[in-house]
């Protein structure tokens, strides 16, 4: 695994900081990692990770995610080891979308390590609770719909104003509002005082148009067309 790690390693290093050729890296390495035990792939990917870097968090996590015994197999203390370091809103993202998300949404993992990352004094780990939601929802992640573990984790950040949270909140609420609109709505209407006005803004937006932003979707169907 060590050559396999350093080849990997330098793999990475050589392409650009884009999506489309990290993930043709990262194909070719799960094709050669697809018969391997879910430990080592899991082993890989933490090794990879602790290299530091956003293109290796992005690869880690990729190569888990689309690892199906690798995947099922995270844990609280492995899931928090992928968590480690996390410093931005990238590595947040790519670590809820791709790994605790899932793993929260198949019972890997308890409502209250959610909770507790909820509870968290770092803005990272706020943030990280609340885009864990997303893959409860997103059909596209997987996602068959959960308003009540969605909106128990939005009910516990109401109040929060850091702008990483409030942003986290409109995204949860809005994929929430795919799957079940009447609930999104009754939340933000029950919470409006409660809410950031970003929020109250982007998903009432969301629920009647379809769009964050309609401003913006406007401008850029007037500029194709």
């Amino acid at each position: 695994m060590t050559t396999l790690l350093d080849e990997l390693d330098a793999r990475i290093a050589a392409s650009p900081l884009a999506a489309a050729p990290l993930r043709r890296v990262r194909r070719e390495f799960s094709r050669r990692l697809k018969t391997e035990q879910p430990a080592q792939v899991v082993k890989l990917a933490l090794q990879l990770q602790r290299r530091g870097g956003m293109s290796r968090r992005i690869v880690a996590c990729e190569l888990v995610h689309h690892h199906r015994g690798a995947l099922a197999s995270l844990r609280a203390r492995v899931l928090e080891a992928f968590g480690s370091g996390l410093d931005g809103w990238g590595p947040v993202d790519v670590f809820a979308c791709y790994l605790a998300g899932p793993a929260w949404r198949e019972g890997q993992v308890s409502d209250a390590l959610i909770r507790r990352w909820a509870r968290s004094r770092d803005r990272w780990w706020r943030r990280a609770a609340l885009v864990s939601t997303v893959p409860l929802n997103n059909r596209a992640r997987g996602g068959r719909g959960d308003a009540a573990r969605t909106l128990a984790v939005c009910t516990m950040l109401l109040a929060d104003r850091d702008d990483m949270v409030v942003k986290a909140m409109s995204w949860a609420l809005r994929e929430l509002a795919k799957r079940d609109a009447e609930a999104a709505r009754r939340f933000v209407a029950a919470h409006r005082a409660a809410l950031a006005s970003r929020v109250v803004r982007e998903v009432g937006n969301k629920l009647a148009t379809g769009l964050k932003n309609p401003r913006v979707g406007a401008r850029r169907r007037g500029k194709s067309a």
